[in-house]
């Protein structure tokens, strides 16, 4: 394996020194490693930092989406689902296990993410839900999405899993749909030690409910005990939708993971701040180069959780091996359009018209964007950008 100055990266953040301390005397003290006070407060405190007054905290932000799946495909008795086809695997993968038929969207040339008219094109009468993702951190126009999928009686699951910290209207994404879904993976702008997710959901009445299938099935008794041990410690049961049964599962997120979560929140402002700022003078340095074609956003709508663009011409394979191998910086391809894995075709999914879908894939580069990365990384990868592509004749 090659040896990359800068790697794109498994780890986007260090932690602070604070944040290491409390956890360190939390594994030193504390009588419980799950579902003790920590998932409780980091809950609260993502529900008030968000906005959202019912919000559930699980292992990862799959689990999340899985929860939604097996409760809307039990709710709407199955059904087709409209999801990007420009997305990480994840984003999909738990609908289709549900049962629901999935039809790809398009999205965006200059945003990436898909929009109305984009939905517009594959809705059908047998439209149950939309899922949106705010892809790559920007938030999609999701005010008239939802608008469109109410007087259209869909529901709407926003795949904030890269939007942490970003805002529209004064509302925080994942927070204007029926679900809005995080993820704390060691990728995102905060990690909870690696894996860790959040669901939030728009109607607090049906939060026992998602406990419940987070956590084993386990639900109050429907009456009242004398002592708390009998008939059991704890019921075990599952509300019933057109005949079927709700599944239970084991999603629940552990104590240490909850509380680096807490104590990372006072610290995401900053971070996105630093990341929105660092991104806008990577795009406006580059910006006379017409062979790089940035999104560039300069407001909360956008965390510059990766540094995306597309390549012109047919350099963009050329650009990556020559930063690679000549210069030791590791620039990736994202998202190969969902429909084309094997899986998806397997499972009847593998047809879609896509074309802006496949036109980015095809030309896009995602540069290495930790918040970890040095100032002095940042300007060596833009000064040998700008090296490659006029080695390359790309300049304008």
């Amino acid at each position: 394996m090659p040896t990359y100055r800068i790697p794109f990266g498994g780890r986007a953040h260090h932690y602070p020194k604070p944040v290491l301390e409390k956890l360190n005397s939390f594994l030193a003290e504390t009588s419980s490693l799950t579902q003790g006070e920590y998932l409780q407060k980091f809950e609260y405190g993502m529900s008030s930092y968000i906005g959202s007054e019912a919000v559930l905290a699980v292992a990862n932000a799959t689990c999340a989406l899985e929860l939604v799946a097996q409760y809307l495909f039990a709710k709407e008795g199955g059904g087709e689902i409209i999801i990007p086809a420009h997305t990480y695997t994840s984003s999909a993968y738990p609908f289709a296990k549900a049962g629901f038929k999935i039809k790809w969207a398009d999205i965006d040339p200059e945003t990436r993410v898909i929009n109305t008219k984009s939905i517009e094109r594959v809705v059908s009468k047998d439209t149950k839900a939309i899922v949106v993702v705010h892809l790559y951190g920007y938030i999609a126009d999701i005010n008239e999405i939802v608008e469109y999928a109410r007087a259209h009686k869909i529901q709407v699951i926003e795949d904030t899993a890269q939007a942490i910290g970003t805002w529209l209207d004064e509302k925080h994404a994942g927070t204007s749909g029926d679900f809005g879904v995080f993820s704390f993976h060691s990728h995102k702008n905060i990690s909870t030690l690696g894996e860790g997710g959040l669901l939030s959901i728009n109607n607090p009445d049906l939060l026992p409910i998602f406990k419940a299938m987070r956590h084993n099935g386990h639900m109050p008794f429907p009456y009242a005990r004398e002592h708390y041990w009998l008939p059991a410690m704890s019921n075990a049961d599952m509300p019933e939708f057109n005949g079927s049964y709700l599944q239970p599962n084991n999603y629940c997120m552990a104590e240490a993971n909850c509380l680096v979560g807490l104590e990372m929140i006072p610290y995401i402002a900053s971070i996105i701040s630093s990341k929105r700022d660092r991104a806008i003078k990577v795009i406006d340095r580059l910006s006379d180069y017409e062979t790089l074609r940035f999104h560039r956003c300069d407001s909360a709508r956008h965390n510059y959780h990766l540094l995306v663009a597309k390549v012109e011409g047919d350099l963009r394979d050329k650009l990556i091996a020559s930063l690679a191998f000549d210069f030791g910086i590791q620039c990736a391809t994202q998202y190969y359009p969902l429909y084309l894995y094997d899986y998806y075709k397997k499972i009847g999914a593998g047809e879609a018209n896509c074309p802006h879908t496949e036109q980015f894939f095809d030309s896009m580069i995602s540069f290495p964007f930790q918040s970890c990365i040095t100032d002095d990384d940042i300007d060596y990868m833009v000064t040998s950008t700008e090296t490659c592509i006029d080695s390359l004749g790309g300049a304008e």
